[in-house]
């Protein structure tokens, strides 16, 4: 069988860390000068730099945390050499970023309409915490928020619902664990069962990072030292403790050089370099995560996989690496289930890098090292092989897969965006009455003690409730093995306690 000469590859593979004490030159680089390091390094790793420059067509970037620009692609165009392409990104709200990105670029090769196209990001919160602390400047250029690329692939959305933000639930590590209490009840295991069944898939996860050269903090952790409480980690919210929970405060850099097969044969890179992009997918669940009708599933990710696997003729079975994106354990819990991967097969981590608390989470972009530590496994694959990257953004809101290969694909590349339809769960407003307690978590102070609890409760007629409370009894029996699936006394003003029957 002839290869498709359109057929999308990918063949430049580039990621930079810099560590503490690593910073040059004198001042800090910000993020977009990591990225376009990573770039160069992809473009190295191509081997006809100046060529693939030449015919690149598209800047694909992450936006970062730390430098807020509204165009990061033309400083990380510009930096590698790029000048004068046209760039398009992703949302801020966008871990899922990078692998829509690749989704896109590699469908617009396939259709003739790019030859060669360019992928990056880079984050350096850990500089900016730094330089914060010190009271100094970072020295990094001017970002401009209102600065427009030639193209966005989807917009910012409401972070959370006004419930869900009265009921202190304003950022990710406050809503992965109430999916993870979620995941544990669907499981009917106890709290202290729970916790030590993520923290075995922690230690796994781990055991990948320390082998990784590029990854921000090697080194094994024991499902032992996971699960309990240190000076290192400490409670952040029920029942994550802090190695538990995505590491962002890292310097770190990605990239990736995309171009049709025959381009890349023209150029004279070597077939063994070249890693087929057969197919990727994309689609989001319910926006707000009180508004879902089940927290512990992804209609999303079980849509996503379904169409790649009946496209491609793959399936589960048939995968070689996998990363399944890990800010939290639940994440790679819900992409497991629905997608049918066991989470404790010993000859196939869920994981190429480590994971974001190992190998390092930057921001939008750790995706981007995902898809780069896939494509290497498949590139020292002897054997035909097939590998899975999956990514998402905000809470687990939104998800975008890629099927990836190092032998040419039995069908033509498609970008797939299914549509699922789940039920949606409507919210009421606390009222004086009684509930059942679904899923819950507590935010902890830094000294360990909890500061406030959050629960979503199930009304008798189905409708969900967004509470909070700061009581200390309360707040002690929202840990207990017997909390959630019991009733609760809910009061007007949003606050609760157990039922005292």
């Amino acid at each position: 069988m002839a290869t498709d000469p359109r057929a999308p590859v990918l063949v430049g593979l580039g990621e930079v860390t810099r560590r503490p004490g690593e910073q040059t030159p004198a001042r800090p680089t910000d993020p977009a000068a990591l990225a376009a390091r990573a770039l160069r390094a992809a473009l190295a790793d191509a081997g006809p730099a100046a060529a693939l420059l030449a015919r690149a067509g598209a800047v694909g970037a992450l936006p970062s945390a730390a430098w807020t620009d509204g165009d990061p692609g033309r400083r990380i165009g510009e930096l590698a050499g790029a000048r004068g392409i046209p760039t398009l990104r992703s949302s801020m709200q966008g871990g899922n970023g990078p692998q829509l990105l690749v989704n896109a670029l590699a469908e617009r090769i396939a259709q003739g309409e790019l030859d060669v196209a360019l992928v990056a990001g880079g984050e350096a919160l850990h500089t900016l915490a730094g330089a914060l602390k010190r009271g100094e400047e970072t020295g990094w250029p001017d970002a401009d928020p209102a600065r427009a690329p030639d193209e966005v692939l989807e917009e910012d959305h409401a972070a959370a619902s006004e419930a869900e933000i009265a009921a202190g639930m304003i950022a990710p590590i406050m809503a992965y664990p109430l999916i993870e209490n979620a995941l544990r009840t669907a499981a009917g295991r106890t709290p202290e069962e729970h916790l030590a069944f993520i923290a075995g898939l922690w230690s796994r996860l781990s055991a990948v990072g320390a082998e990784q050269p590029a990854a921000w903090s090697a080194g094994f952790r024991t499902p032992e030292e996971l699960a309990t409480p240190s000076g290192d980690n400490r409670p952040v919210t029920f029942p994550y403790l802090k190695l538990l929970n995505a590491n962002i405060r890292v310097d770190m850099g990605a990239a990736l050089v995309l171009c049709a097969d025959g381009v890349a044969e023209e150029l004279g890179i070597a077939p063994a370099r070249r890693v087929y992009v057969h197919a990727g997918a994309h689609a989001t669940d319910e926006w707000f995560l009180s508004e879902r009708a089940e927290l512990h599933r992804s209609p999303a990710i079980r849509a996503c996989g379904e169409v790649l696997f009946d496209h491609t003729g793959i399936g589960p079975e048939d995968l070689g690496p996998v990363d399944l994106y890990s800010c939290f354990p639940a994440a790679v819990q819900l992409a497991a289930r629905e997608l049918g991967l066991p989470l404790e097969d010993p000859e196939r981590p869920l994981t190429c890098t480590g994971g974001l608390t190992f190998f390092g989470g930057p921001g939008n972009d750790y995706a981007t090292h995902g898809i780069v530590s896939v494509a290497r496994r498949l590139r020292a694959a002897a054997e035909p092989a097939t590998g899975l990257a999956t990514a998402l953004g905000w809470y687990a809101t939104k998800h975008a897969l890629g099927l990836y290969g190092n032998r040419p694909p039995a069908r033509p590349h498609a970008a797939l965006a299914p549509t699922p339809a789940p039920a949606r769960r409507e919210t009421a407003p606390p009222e004086d009455g009684e509930a059942t307690a679904e899923t819950c978590t507590l935010v902890y102070e830094r000294d360990g003690e909890p500061s406030y609890g959050i629960l979503f409760a199930l009304r008798e007629d189905g409708r969900r409730l967004v509470l909070k409370t700061d009581d200390p009894a309360t707040m002690a029996a929202m840990t207990g093995a017997e909390f959630l699936g019991a009733p609760v006394r809910v009061g007007a003003d949003g606050g609760f306690a157990p039922s005292r029957g």
